[in-house]
């Protein structure tokens, strides 16, 4: 019998969707969507990025993401521009202010991930990630 409580893609999303309305939710006086902070924390951690890696690390496509970024850069958080080793390929980076805001959200995307795993050892939490990932990586061949 199948048991939706049990079922990995309802329970990745159920976990999902309570971060995001969360985060919505609190994120929304700070003026900073969900995906803007995916997109402002994979620059933070490795800058410039090309749209394409970018796309790659936030899991955003990259209409939207093109569409999000040129959002973004009006509001003082990103730059773009043309990559040196590639004239065609786009550049985006953090601007100062890019830099403080997100700064300024770690401490609640820290508390985030913290509450998501209180109950577990820091050896639990560490290879629950990796499982994360290696699922994430398995969805390739989809």
């Amino acid at each position: 019998m199948f048991d939706l409580a049990n079922f990995l893609p309802y329970l990745l999303n159920r976990a999902g969707a309570r971060l995001a309305i969360a985060w919505t939710h609190e994120s929304r006086q700070l003026g900073v969507a969900l995906q803007e902070w995916r997109v402002l924390a994979a620059l933070l951690s490795h800058q410039p990025q090309r749209m394409s890696e970018l796309a790659a690390m936030t899991t955003i496509d990259r209409t939207t993401l093109s569409r999000l970024v040129s959002r973004m850069e009006e509001n003082g958080l990103v730059t773009r521009g043309r990559s040196g080793e590639d004239g065609r390929e786009v550049q985006i980076e953090l601007t100062e202010n890019g830099v403080k805001v997100t700064n300024g959200l770690l401490p609640m995307a820290s508390r985030y991930e913290t509450t998501a795993l209180e109950g577990f050892t820091p050896a639990e939490a560490k290879a629950f990630k990796q499982m994360l990932k290696r699922v994430f990586d398995n969805l390739d061949r989809l």
